[in-house]
């Protein structure tokens, strides 16, 4: 899978609701309930990041949701992106871009949301033909006026912006125009899910999509 074709298939999921969810699930137990919960309010795009040692389940039982399109966040190695493509992740986004990682998620045929922070990094991406990428750590990066400086000269790039991003922010980055989509974690808080609060979730769900 090249690099334009990840980027299109990045494109695509990226442009299915405002906001990807990012999570961190302990149980295995909460994650078809809660992917049921995002999907059904509106939220199809979910990504599972690879830091619990249930992660892997929870990608695998995500990926039995029907409506859902599961990703693995949080992509470290080479390992990780093979792991993830086995547990049935259909995307994976990394906090940042390496050649390993780049080669291993083409070799894998997994669509690839490779993380930028910087001018330069964005560029290096681009070179290599990642049209869409992650802007990561969003907020301290320099927030929405970062990614509408960086759309100035590089117009070819289009973002989802992670990392401090939420409900009261949102729009400031959804409202520019290289900007697909954002990735945030308010939507499937803690208390919520260890409350069994699918509704709830649903009701968060329903309102970070009703943003674009």
């Amino acid at each position: 899978m090249t690099p334009a074709e990840q980027s299109a298939r990045s494109a695509e999921i990226c442009r299915r609701a405002a906001v990807i969810p990012v999570l961190v699930i302990d149980d295995v137990a909460h994650a078809a309930p809660l992917a049921r919960a995002l999907v059904a309010g509106g939220l199809p795009a979910l990504e599972v990041t690879l830091r619990t040692p249930a992660a892997l389940d929870v990608i695998r039982a995500m990926a039995e949701v029907e409506g859902g399109i599961v990703g693995a966040g949080t992509l470290l190695t080479p390992a990780d992106v093979k792991a993830a493509k086995a547990a049935g992740a259909t995307f994976g986004v990394s906090p940042g871009a390496t050649d390993r990682i780049i080669a291993a998620c083409e070799e894998e045929g997994l669509a690839l949301l490779p993380g930028a922070a910087t001018a330069t990094e964005v560029l290096t991406l681009l070179e290599r033909g990642y049209t869409v990428q992650k802007f990561f750590p969003a907020e301290s990066s320099g927030g929405a006026p970062a990614v509408k400086a960086i759309g100035a000269p590089i117009p070819q790039v289009s973002f989802c912006p992670t990392g401090g991003v939420s409900l009261k922010n949102a729009k400031d980055y959804l409202g520019l125009s290289n900007v697909l989509c954002v990735g945030g974690s308010w939507v499937a808080p803690k208390d919520r899910m260890l409350a069994g609060d699918w509704d709830g979730i649903t009701a968060l769900a329903r309102e970070a999509a009703a943003l674009r």
